[in-house]
């Protein structure tokens, strides 16, 4: 079995471990407004300076989203390193200046800021969650700068009217299920589930994509038998478990970070309950740890949806899976660091278009156009909501495999969930 690192929350992105706190963060957001320095477009020309080329970057090096951020920033490097060794940036070496925001809304706010009207960074790229890119994507708006987010997907991102942000990965929260959906709707009616159970973490991003799947699985008729929403803290499954047990459904659909989901599945295993089906967002990612907690052979037939795998045939990703290996024991990428370095390839993409670090020009080139990617093809809307699909894998021979849609299936078929071993 190949080697895989771990990962946590969301793939896709939208952890949070507590609600985003409106009043306070608005309030440090026009601090931020008001303290604007420089306007971008006033900065000094791009090409032909000896000085490096300075992307601020803010990230959870500590706290509890240490693991994801500590894997966006390899993401981050590893695309300096390659981008430096063919000649840098507009004609210049690229510098990164992070900082760690320690998983914390305030200190990304200052971070942020700080990144922008001290250090006078030339550009910017995105931290990790929607917890943490809410605030800080509104300080970058406001002060008329470019952002990237490789992690922050839930819909709210995208509601606030603004014109320079964008999210580096194929689809928000409510259309990651799109493709589970396309693939259950595909077929026989005898073999579709008849039943399904929802329970979600409390969370930006796994809320609404268990609501988007329980809407499109209903008008399918696919019936709800249950349906439960429990803390992002919660540490106890058992009366959770028991109660979909008693309910018997064809397909339990989770939304998962990563300890919960191990958790619901270890008290549906004391249960002895194994459902037909099994979909959780994102849990099953954490590869190795995730068969690890959970007993390889558990993982079999296990589905969710991804943005990235190291399979795949696009664009400079064999450069970055090697790479990845060679700095790190071997090792496969973790999703969070291929997203981080595929949000680099856009803000890449945009400065190389237009030939300028302009912001405003940057931003409204992306808005107009697709950028090839590790992940694939990335395109926006005019809210800087992505408009791609998500990858549907699925746990095979104690491996993460791709198996839908078919251009970037890494098998040639889907198989049958096994009972808990």
């Amino acid at each position: 079995m190949v080697k895989h690192h771990n990962r946590w929350n969301l793939a896709r992105g939208g952890w949070s471990s507590a609600p985003i706190r409106g009043l306070a963060i608005s309030a440090t957001i026009l601090l931020a407004a008001a303290a604007c320095g420089q306007a971008p477009s006033e900065k000094k020309a791009a090409g032909g300076s000896e000085e490096p080329l300075v992307v601020g970057i803010s990230l959870p090096l500590t706290g509890d989203f240490s693991q994801p951020g500590g894997e966006a920033r390899k993401g981050y490097e590893i695309w300096r390193d390659q981008i430096n060794k063919e000649g840098g940036l507009l004609g210049r070496q690229v510098e990164l200046k992070i900082t760690d925001d320690a998983s914390n809304q305030d200190t990304v706010v200052t971070d942020y800021t700080k990144l922008i009207t001290q250090d006078k960074v030339d550009l910017l790229l995105g931290t990790f969650s929607t917890l943490l890119n809410f605030p800080a994507s509104a300080v970058a708006e406001k002060n008329g700068m470019l952002y990237v987010e490789p992690a922050g997907g839930a819909p709210k991102m995208f509601d606030r009217g603004f014109k320079k942000l964008f999210f580096a990965q194929q689809a928000t929260a409510s259309h990651q299920p799109d493709v589970f959906v396309k693939y259950i709707e595909s077929l026989p009616e005898n073999e579709r589930p008849k039943t399904a159970a929802y329970p979600t973490q409390d969370d930006p991003f796994t809320t609404p994509v268990i609501e988007s799947m329980q809407a499109q699985l209903e008008k399918l008729g696919v019936k709800t038998v249950y349906t439960t929403t429990y803390p992002a803290d919660a540490t106890n499954f058992q009366t959770i478990a028991s109660a979909i047990a008693a309910k018997k459904p064809d397909l339990i659909a989770q939304g998962a970070v990563f300890e919960d989901g191990v958790g619901l599945i270890r008290s549906l295993q004391q249960l002895n309950y194994s459902p037909k089906m099994l979909f959780q967002t994102s849990a099953p990612s954490n590869a190795g740890q995730y068969s690890e907690g959970i007993g390889e052979a558990n993982t079999e037939g296990v589905f969710y949806t991804v943005s990235w795998n190291e399979k795949a045939n696009t664009p400079k990703n064999k450069e970055f899976v090697d790479e990845y290996a060679k700095r790190y024991d071997g090792g496969i990428p973790a999703e969070d660091a291929a997203d981080a370095y595929a949000a680099a390839q856009v803000v890449q993409a945009a400065a190389e278009a237009v030939k300028s670090l302009d912001q405003d020009k940057m931003a409204e080139w992306l808005h107009q156009n697709e950028v090839e990617t590790i992940l694939g093809p990335l395109a926006w809307d005019e809210k800087g909501a992505p408009t791609k699909d998500f990858l549907l894998a699925q746990w095979q021979n104690g491996a993460p495999e791709i198996v839908a849609p078919e251009a970037a299936a890494t098998v040639d078929k889907v198989v049958a969930k096994t009972p808990w071993q």
